[in-house]
Parts: C-alpha cells; sequence; structure tokens
C-alpha cells in the first residue's frame, strides 16, 4: 500500500502490549443465532488506538496491532475515525467500552480542542455504538432508522451477547443506551466548515442499517463492517443476503475514484483496490453455490465442495466462510430461509 508518510498519534493510557486471547473452547450464540466459534478475539481492555491523519483534517483511528495482524488475516479490534472542520468534529463509530471511548476522544483532543459535533454509528454493533454514552451530550448521535430500533428493541440482549463473547469486566457492564438525535434513511450531507461530509445508506450491507462516511474532497471513505479489512479477511454475512451485500459493495467500489483511502471497520487504511478481495469473494461464493445447487448436492456437499482455496488466508475461514457464508448463500439460493 502505498501512501505518504503521515505522524501517528498514540493513545497515552499506560498499557502498550496488546495481546489476544482464546475465550472458550466451542460455540456461542451469534447477533442472528448462528455459531460463533471463538478462537482467537480481541479483548477491550487492552487495545491501545492511534491516530493517523490520511486527508487533511482527517483521521483514521485503528488499533495499534492492524498493520501486523491484518497481512496475517488475524482478527483485529474496531477501526474508526474522526473529522475536523472549522465549526467541530465528527466521529466515525463510539467503540466497544468507555475505555476505548476514551482513548478516541483523548486522541482528538491532541489533535484540537473544537467540540465533538456528531458521532455517526456505521451499524447497531456494539463495537461500533457502545462508546456513544462517553461522548458529551451536545455531540448529535447519527444512526439509520433500522439502527435505532434495534437497539432500542434488543439493547439488553445484544449486550448480554457482548459480555458473553468478550468477556465480563470489559467495560460492556456499564455501556448505557443513547437515543439517535440524527437518522439517515439514505444520505445526509454536514458541513463540519469547510468541509462537507456526506453520510450514505447504499442498500443492505452487513446489516439493514449500515451507514457509509463519505469525504469526496478528501477522496476518503470510512466503511463499517461490511469491508471488514484487507485481504485475506472474509465479509461476515450473519444476516445472509449475500447477493445485497455484494450489490452494495459494487456501488462503493463504482462511488470511488481509484485514489481514495478506505477505512475498514476492522483494519488499517487502504485504497479502493483493497476491497476488490471481498467483491471477488462475494462473487465466487455466488458462482460456487450456483454449481453445486446445479449439480444437486446437499448443504454438506456444497459446504465440502466449495473448498474457494484462493480465498482461504483468512484466521477465521472455517467458521466465517464454512460454518455461516456458504450455508446462508446455500439457503438463500435454494429457497430454504432458515
Amino acid at each position: 500500500m502505498n501512501k505518504p508518510q503521515t505522524k501517528i498519534l498514540r493513545s497515552q493510557n499506560v498499557q502498550t502490549m496488546i495481546f489476544w486471547a482464546v475465550l472458550f473452547a466451542g460455540i456461542l450464540l451469534s447477533l442472528t443465532g448462528q455459531a460463533l466459534a471463538q478462537d482467537v478475539v480481541w479483548d477491550g481492555n487492552t487495545v491501545q488506538l492511534e491516530a493517523e491523519e490520511i486527508a487533511p483534517g482527517v483521521y483514521a483511528v485503528v488499533p495499534q496491532d492492524a498493520a501486523q495482524k491484518n497481512p496475517q488475516g488475524l482478527p483485529v479490534a474496531t477501526s474508526g475515525g474522526f473529522i475536523v472542520g472549522e465549526r467541530g468534529v465528527l466521529v466515525v463509530d463510539s467503540m466497544i467500552n468507555g475505555r476505548l471511548a476514551t482513548q478516541l476522544i483523548g486522541l482528538i483532543r491532541q489533535v484540537t480542542p473544537k467540540p465533538i459535533r456528531y458521532v455517526v454509528n456505521t451499524s447497531y454493533h456494539g463495537d461500533h455504538s457502545y462508546g456513544n454514552y462517553v461522548f458529551p451530550e451536545t455531540a448529535a448521535i447519527v444512526q439509520h432508522p433500522e439502527t435505532q430500533r434495534y437497539i432500542a428493541e434488543k439493547f439488553d440482549h445484544d449486550r448480554a451477547f457482548m459480555m458473553q463473547n468478550f468477556g465480563k469486566g470489559r467495560g460492556i457492564e456499564d455501556v448505557i443506551a443513547r437515543d439517535a438525535d440524527l437518522l439517515v434513511d439514505e444520505s445526509l450531507t454536514i458541513d463540519l466548515g469547510g468541509l462537507e461530509v456526506k453520510i450514505l445508506h447504499l442498500g443492505f450491507a452487513q446489516t439493514e442499517g449500515d451507514l457509509f462516511v463519505w469525504l469526496p474532497s478528501r477522496k476518503v471513505l470510512f466503511t463499517g463492517n461490511p469491508f471488514i479489512a484487507e485481504q485475506p479477511a472474509l465479509p461476515w454475512l450473519l444476516d445472509g443476503r449475500h447477493a445485497e451485500s455484494l450489490a452494495t459493495m459494487q456501488k462503493l467500489w463504482n462511488l470511488l475514484p481509484p485514489d481514495a483511502t478506505v477505512v475498514p471497520g476492522h483494519g488499517r487504511p487502504t485504497t479502493r483496490d483493497g476491497m476488490k478481495f471481498t467483491i471477488d469473494y462475494l462473487t465466487a461464493l455466488d458462482r460456487q453455490v450456483k454449481q453445486s445447487l446445479s449439480e444437486g448436492l446437499s448443504l454438506e456437499e456444497t459446504v465440502s465442495a466449495a473448498t474457494m482455496e484462493d480465498f482461504s488466508g483468512y484466521a477465521l475461514w472455517d467458521w466465517v466462510h464454512s460454518q455461516i457464508n456458504v450455508p446462508k448463500t446455500f439457503n438463500e439460493l435454494s429457497g430454504d430461509k432458515k
């Protein structure tokens, strides 16, 4: 990835070593009732964030270990960012707990004393929205209506799931839900003062309420979870609907100029070309499952046949591909909407 040298701002909290641990052997319930294998995870009590200015006034905030882990296909904690205009700051995703939200605010304060005016949640997922309660009440929470609905109806269930998934004692117990102040159904343009930010909903991507943050003048896109990270990371089709996910990713591709910078949901900044692996995977997945159905293969036979070795470098391959993506796609294409 070729890009100009930029200044890195590191969190000044005490711990600087980041580790990942084995939480459970076996299976946990995922957000959609599917099995979630917890071979490797990240710990919200140990993640350290850093900020990198990737365009004038635009900062990516990523875990310090992303540059090491992303190329190896290892899971990385949440990435987001912030944008500084003449009138104030817009934040992209508020992290999983108060500790990381406070780190994020600290990184902003290393750059500017300007008020934080907006906090955009790219989805309802807790690692992108749980830190909302730490931000000033004067900061408007920006969500899609489906994200607002999910949090309003299922917050307690979701928080219990996240504690089961990421462990107790990680500050998730302290999270307080905040109501959205601004809802974005299709698009919203925010003028930060000399810098326009477009909040876009382009259709189903990973959830019903995915939002993308696009700065045309800076050629920077923040994606949230629909684009997890660079190759070899895979999309997580937890809610299925692979064809819609692919269509939305293709819309993103067509939206961006070739020299755009893309900040994924769990990784270091990359380019538009960095998204191609995800698009190619979804295309190949659709083709592979359709072929299996045309040959009369069962679900189990399809999972065995869908080796797709060109895409198999992700550390969570066995779970994401074999236990989630292939079965979801098979059921949809066969008309079995389990």
